[in-house]
């Protein structure tokens, strides 16, 4: 029997105990040297308290891939409650599933309780009288109910919480106090293979939640990994699921994927599976050499630099995406035009991403010109576009001499106008 059959069995049934595959410090590229400070003390302080704590998700995959992690996440049987009395900078997220953030400064490290999944007909009633999402948005017998993720707030074991997750490579448990990975589901395999592997039945799975046939395409092509051939066919036969999916979590993923480095790479498997036409129909059927041109340019700029720079705002993102394909429109707008100008299928573009893109693409012709007198570019590098601007000409604009002009000027701040002297008028002399 397959690991995928065996999974898929697991999560249909009440989970048994399983012995995990236990990868020692020898066997695997993890230090602790690699891993976020920050983490490592709420790891420590968990266990300080008897709590078991792992570094989980994403964060293992990409140190045994030698990745820099965008996030050090981690799993603990602590109640999130119990989290907040051992964290005084520790705040509860969640409605559906409590999470806990713990700050520090703009750093955020995100501990949440091992979950498991629970058959409807066993749902127990929450401590916070909360409804689960599968019974307060759909009936049994309805046809949204299978299309819900039917879990709650309901605690779980590591074991539980590995098969609730999404792909193999993304259950793998990081054990601080022996230095061990913990792999319950062939995960270790699946990244040594290079291989994007559902946990369950893949339909299963993408019907309950159709974003994860997105995010499985993305880490394909963000980790050069090949998707299980049972996933991409389960992608093909469900793709039109994606149009289910909250739009507000669709216009984020997006984001992320132009966020990424590959973003080229990512919108033409995107296309290929067929997700793209349901999703921004838009792009889909005006894709041309000019979109891929533009994301070529949006991925040459993000090579710059090591972590995703604050210049890549979501208006820059945004225009990279849409103004290969849709006419923008620059003229002046009328206070009562209530027109966003700009549409991706029915994903929620937000108005002031769309005005700062007209704003930066109006300023293009200006920044380009070396000749502009001194109080057009004060002017200028006080607009609240600028930034937009700049970021936009050292993306598209094929003229680095323009940027770096700009950049000097802004480093040096708009000089103050000089104010002329006022001559004092002499009084007359008294009589």
């Amino acid at each position: 029997m397959s690991v995928s059959a065996v999974t898929g069995k697991k999560l249909r049934a009440s989970l048994t105990v399983t012995a995990p595959t236990i990868i020692s410090r020898a066997d695997h590229p993890i230090s602790r040297t690699l891993i976020d400070a920050d983490a490592l003390k709420v790891l420590y302080r968990l266990r300080k308290f008897n709590h078991t704590a792992y570094l989980v998700g994403g964060g293992v995959r990409d140190l045994l891939l030698k990745r820099n992690p965008k996030d050090f996440d981690i799993g603990t049987s602590a109640h999130p409650h119990q989290v907040k009395r051992i964290f005084r900078n520790c705040w509860i997220i969640g409605r559906r599933f409590r999470l806990a953030h713990i700050k520090f400064g703009q750093k955020t490290i995100e501990v949440a309780t091992f979950r498991k999944q629970v058959p409807m007909d066993a749902v127990p009633p929450t401590s916070d009288s909360e409804t689960p999402e599968s019974v307060s948005t759909a009936t049994n017998d309805s046809p949204l109910s299978r299309r819900v993720i039917r879990r709650d707030n309901t605690f779980g074991t590591p074991e539980e919480d590995a098969f609730r997750r999404d792909f193999t490579i993304n259950a793998l448990f990081y054990d601080i106090s022996t230095f061990a990975i913990i792999d319950y589901v062939g995960g270790m395999d699946d990244l040594r293979n290079r291989l994007i592997r559902c946990i369950g039945n893949p339909d299963e799975r993408f019907v309950e939640d159709p974003v994860r046939m997105l995010r499985a395409v993305a880490f394909a092509a963000r980790l050069d990994f090949r998707i299980d051939t049972p996933v991409r066919d389960a992608i093909s036969r469900n793709h039109t699921e994606i149009e289910h999916a909250s739009p507000a979590r669709l216009i984020e993923e997006l984001y992320k994927l132009l966020r990424s480095g590959v973003s080229t790479k990512t919108f033409k498997a995107l296309s290929k599976s067929g997700l793209l036409q349901h999703i921004a129909p838009e792009i889909e059927q005006r894709k041309s050499a000019g979109l891929w041109r533009s994301l070529d340019a949006l991925d040459a700029y993000r090579a710059q630099f090591a972590k995703v720079p604050d210049t890549l705002s979501n208006t820059i993102l945004l225009g990279s995406l849409v103004a290969p394909v849709q006419e923008i429109d620059l003229t002046p707008r009328r206070r009562d035009d209530r027109s966003i100008g700009v549409s991706l299928g029915q994903l929620p573009v937000a108005r002031r991403d769309v005005d700062r893109l007209r704003q930066a693409l109006v300023l293009q012709s200006r920044l380009t010109d070396p000749d502009l007198p001194s109080r057009a570019v004060r002017g200028i590098l006080t607009r609240p576009s600028f930034a937009d601007a700049l970021t936009w000409l050292a993306i598209h604009g094929k003229d680095p001499e323009a940027v770096a002009r700009w950049r000097d000027l802004a480093a040096k701040g708009p000089r103050p106008r000089q104010k002329k002297r006022r001559r004092r008028r002499r009084r007359p002399p008294a009589e």
